[in-house]
Parts: structure tokens; sequence; C-alpha cells
């Protein structure tokens, strides 16, 4: 390996392709192990480790592969005279922020804490954002907390999103502390920070306090439409059962400056509607004509999908019910937005979204119903399902295969299988030929309902209709045969996409070898192993450990061990020993243990490392850990393993 002369990026480029190459041992996810230690080992690499080496492989190499950046920093951590700094935990940092582990972040930050490393506001601000993504505000606000003179250089964006999140997560004290320091620092608020914080302190009926927030936010409230808080006002006030003093709070409003719109005045009209009050309810609509501007479609679009990049789903609908409530005007895009999001939180809104879109002969894109149905299945909302794809069918929207698709694999989602097939033939009427998307649809459908016998003729009306099945097609149906105990017809699938020319993957050999295994077909599935092997190592790998398991619970103990021990110590990996010891624990298979063991130990010594560490987190989580104990202890007084002492 060159390494004289060879820049600090060149080296970082090497090496983090070594890292990431040793990785995929262990299957398709990069995860760091002992076979990635092993080749840094071989390749002598821990010769050239600085900070700015293990930096710069892992920012940017390393980004997307948190186990690999973990493991490469802790691996580097044990180089004899290696010190990290603040640029390694820097990088560090950046990737777990990429990945979302909040536990190592924490980890990671206190540590830094303690060497007195300070932490870039940029990389504080994406760290607190990704908690607040990840409905983690109050971990956010602590975050933020401890680096309270960062706040104003965290960021207005960052500071009025958590601003946002706490007042939507109902916490408040939390959000007044933060809106407190926001203030005192001179952080600009938004439209959306400052909105949905004194919207929800307006929930509370405190007019005072809501008062006085508005005084406060004069000297940072720039960055606000005065139009759009003013609504979310009201409305809170209303929601809260103060008709009344929202009533008064347009006139303080408009005082102000704010302007509140048609909308405002609607939604106070409304709430004295909702209490039988007319005579106050004819008088707010009065004021609203002589009084209100009109709203602007634009700023309520950038309101709600504002809301709705920040994930707060249920003010976004909110909002949206104010709009349709009233028949505002209201952009496509926007009702796109709010039907396909807020099916999420709240489906049978999201219809009322789509139903004020198809009354005014707008309809939603494929995208937005792809959404809406996907969310309507998740609640179990099957009628709904039907009456939406009922509506937009006879007002003829499905203009293509792949709308007909959607409605195909929804239908089929929610078990509605002929359903299903009935679109699949009225397709055809129409003159579109079904894809092989369509027939999967159904066919998976047909053996997830154990309707073997319909997939078997849907199978050959797909071959007869000239489309051919693809890798999806076999595996549904391979896994079927495999799960009812018919193995050969499973086989004979499997060989007949051979002859089609469609390639196998990991999942096709996992069902058939699962197959094979649970009608003790060994010789079988020991050659279908030894296929998967020669066509393709790195899948080899994978599917060794699901071979594994299906061996040991059938009771194959001996079978799967000297399935181990026949293969080349690169094959395996920790995993498929991992699950073959446990397995003779539980069987209490001791000779068999020992002499896998003995192999082990002789081929592998790193792999036997991740092994005993693995069997010990076992024992430690076991609810019943006395027999995962005695099995320790026997291999043990035959092994003296370092890995042992002190636990067994």
């Amino acid at each position: 390996m060159m390494r004289g002369g060879a820049t600090t990026f060149d080296l970082a480029t090497g090496l983090s392709k070594a890292v990431i190459s040793a990785s995929k041992r262990k299957g398709r996810q990069c995860l760091w192990g002992s076979q990635v230690e092993e080749t840094l080992h071989r390749l002598g690499w821990r010769q050239c480790l600085t900070p700015s080496l293990v930096a710069n492989v892992i920012d940017p190499f390393l980004l997307k592969h948190h186990s690999l950046a973990l493991g490469f920093f802790n691996w580097a951590s044990q180089h004899p005279g290696f010190a990290h700094t603040p640029f390694t935990y820097h990088s560090l940092l950046k990737s777990l922020s990429h990945n979302n582990h909040f536990t190592a972040i924490h980890s990671l930050l206190k540590q830094a804490k303690a060497l007195n490393f300070s932490i870039h506001p940029s990389l504080l601000s994406s760290i607190i954002a990704s908690h607040v993504a990840h409905n983690r505000a109050r971990e956010a606000f602590s975050l933020l907390g401890s680096v309270a003179p960062l706040c104003a250089e965290i960021g207005e964006p960052t500071c009025n999103s958590l601003l946002a999140a706490l007042a939507s997560d109902g916490c408040l004290e939390n959000a007044c502390q933060l809106f407190e320091g926001m203030t005192d620092r001179g952080i600009g608020f938004s439209t959306l920070g400052f909105g949905v914080f004194i919207w929800r302190v307006c929930g509370e009926g405190d007019l005072e306090r809501v008062v006085r927030l508005l005084d406060e936010v004069k000297e940072c409230g720039s960055g606000i439409n005065g139009s759009v808080v003013a609504v979310l006002i009201v409305h809170g006030l209303c929601r809260a059962s103060k008709v009344s003093e929202a009533l008064w709070m347009l006139d303080d409003l408009r005082s102000r400056g704010w302007k509140p719109d048609f909308m405002a005045y609607w939604v106070v009209a409304a709430g004295f509607r909702s209490m039988g009050n007319v005579a106050d309810e004819v008088k707010v609509l009065k004021m609203k004509r002589k009084l209100g501007v009109a709203p602007r479609s634009s700023d309520y679009r950038d309101l709600i999908l504002g809301l709705v990049t920040e994930r707060r789903m249920c003010e976004a609908k909110e909002v949206g019910e104010v709009i349709v409530g009233g028949n505002f005007p209201v952009d496509d895009d926007v009702l796109n937005t709010l039907i396909g999001s807020v099916s999420s939180v709240d489906p049978i809104a999201a219809i009322m979204f789509f139903n004020f879109m198809v009354e005014k002969e707008r309809f939603p894109t494929i995208l937005a119903v792809s959404d809406l149905s996907r969310n309507l299945c998740r609640h179990g909302k099957v009628d709904e399902l039907l009456e939406v794809f009922h509506v937009l069918n006879s007002q003829n929207y499905f203009k293509d295969v792949e709308g007909f698709n959607v409605m195909i694999s929804f239908l089929c989602r929610a078990g509605k299988v002929r359903e299903g097939y009935t679109v699949l033939q009225e397709m055809k009427k129409k003159g579109f030929q079904p894809n092989v998307l369509s027939y999967n649809y159904i066919m998976e459908a047909c053996c997830k309902e154990d309707l073997l016998r319909p997939a078997r003729k849907l199978w050959d009306e797909m071959f007869s209709n000239g489309c051919c099945g693809n890798l999806k097609t076999y595996n549904i149906l391979i896994r079927k045969f495999s799960e009812v105990g018919q193995a050969e017809e499973a086989q004979m699938l499997f060989y007949h996409m051979l002859d089609k020319g469609v390639e196998p993957d990991v999942t096709t050999y996992n069902f058939l070898l699962e197959g094979l295994c649970q009608e003790d077909k060994l010789e079988a599935a020991f050659e279908l192993y030894n296929k998967s092997l020669k066509h393709d190592i790195i899948n080899a790998r994978e599917i060794l450990s699901s071979f594994t398991s299906s061996l040991c619970r059938k009771g194959h103990l001996m079978a799967a061990s000297k399935l181990l021990c026949s293969l080349n110590p690169d094959t395996g990996c920790a995993e498929s020993h991992i699950i073959l010891l446990k397995s003779l624990s539980d069987a209490q298979e001791i000779p068999i243990s020992i002499e896998h063991l003995k192999w082990v130990q002789e081929k592998s010594p790193l792999i036997l490392r991740d092994i005993c560490i693995a069997l010990l987190d076992s024992l430690s989580s076991a609810t019943c850990p006395e027999p995962m104990l005695q099995f320790l202890q026997r291999i043990q007084n035959v092994f003296h393993l370092p890995y042992f002492e002190g636990y067994v």
C-alpha cells in the first residue's frame, strides 16, 4: 500500500474504502465487526493513524454509515498514543446526527464537555434540528439549555422550529423559557415559530398572558405575518371557549397593526355560532366586511407547507379546517399536501380535504391519492378507502396503468382481493394492458389470504397475456409454496426463474432453504446453499445466518455445525455461530458445542471474541439465565477464555 507522499485525503479515501469493503462481509448493511478490524490490522493502517486522518475518514466517507463511523472512532481510540481531538468528535457527531442515534450523540457530547472540547454552533444546530424532527423536543431544549450562550449562533430557524415543537407537544413551560431567551438575545421570531407558540398559549385561555407576549415580541417580531398570527390567536381562544375574549382581541390586534383578515373574523363568528349566539355572530360578520382585509392565499400556503415540513400535522390540519370551513381560496398544491400528510394523523380530516377538492371539480395528484390510501389502510378505514376509489373512478380519474395499479395495490393491501381483481379486468376492458406490478399485487394478496389456487390461475393468466414474471413474482410464490409444505413446487419455480434469466436474491434462497429444512430435505438444502455460494459469495454470507436458524429450528444442530465448519472462515460471520451456540445451549448439547468452538478458536480467533461477547449479552438479557450460565461454565471449564473471566 502506498503511504509515502500521500495526502491525508488520499489516505482517508483508501482507508474508508477498506473499511466499507470489509464491512460488507457481514451482509448488505455496513456494520462494524471483527472482520473490519482484522482487515485493518492485516493492512497495517494503525501505523499511519492521526486525528486528522480519522476525522477525514468519517467526514465525508462514513457520514451515512453510523456503525462504521462509531466503530472506527472507537478502534482508533485503542491505538497506543492516539488521542481524539475536537475535529474527530465533530466528524463522528456529524455522522450520528445524520443517522439520528441520539443515545450515542448524548454520550459523545458529555465526553466532549469533560474534555473541554467546544462544539461548533452549526453542528449543535443540526443536532437540535434532528431531535426536533424526531419528536424529541424536550431533549433538544435540554441540549440548547446546556449551551445557552450560543443560542444566537445556533440560529433563528432552529430556535423557532424548537419553539413551535415545544408548544405543539404541550411543553409550554419550556417553550416560555425559550421565548424569554430568544427575546433577551434579540433572536428574531418567524410566523411559524411564534404563531404556533402563542396559538397554544391562547389554548390555555389566559388573555393577560397573551397580551404580555404580544408586547414582548414587538422588538423581535419583524419576521411575523400579523394577519396569519391573528387567525391563530383567535382560533386558540375560541377553542378554549373564550370567544368574547377573541372578539376583544380582534380590536387589540388591529390597533397593533396586525391586520386581522376575513379568516380571523370568520373564526370568531363561527365560535359565536357554535354557542347559538346569533346576534354576536351577525355583529362579527358585519365587522368582517367593514374592518377585515382579504386573506392572501400565499401566506397560508407558506404556513401550511411550513407546518408539514416541520411535521406539525395537527396544526396544519387545524389551519386547513379553517380554510375549508370558511370556503376560503386555497391552491391545489396545498390541498394535495393536506390530503397526503394529514391522513397520517387524522384520515377522516384528510377525506374532508379530499371531498372539498373534488366538489370543486379539482382532483388530487396520484401521489396524494397514494398517501391517503396508504394511511386509510394503516388506520383500518377500509370503507372510506372504497368510497374514495368509487368517487375517483366515477369521475374517470384513473387514465393509465400507473393509476390503476395504485387502486389495485391498496385494495389488495386492505384485503379486498376480489375488488382488486375486478379492477384488473376493468383495465383490460378500457384498453390498458396490466403489467407485472398489477399481477404481483393481486398474487401477493391471494397468497396472504391462503388463496393458492387463484394465485396459480393468476400466474397462468399473466403468462398467457404475454406478461413475464419478475423476481418479486417468483419470490411471492416460492415463499407461499415453502410455507405450505410444497418445497418441490418451490424448487420447480426456482429453476423456472433461472431458465427465464431472472436472478434469485437473498430472499429467494432464504424462503427455499426454510421450506427444505421444514421438510427435512437437508441434502437438497445444502446443494442449494452451495449454488448460492458459487453464484454470489456476498449474498451467500447473508443467507448463512438465516439458513443456520432454519436448521436449528428443526433440531438439525449437528448438520448446522458441519455446515459452518465446512466453509472457509472468511465466508462465515459471528452471527451464524452465535445462532447455533444458543440453540446448542438450549438443547444442552455440550459435546457438539465444544467441538464447534475448537474449530472457531483455531480458524478465527477474532470471531470467537465476538461470539463470547454476544453469549454474555444474551446471559444478561435472559429472563431465565440459569441454563445459559451453566452452558457457559461448562464451556469455560474446557477453554478458559479470557472473555468469560469474572462472569461465569
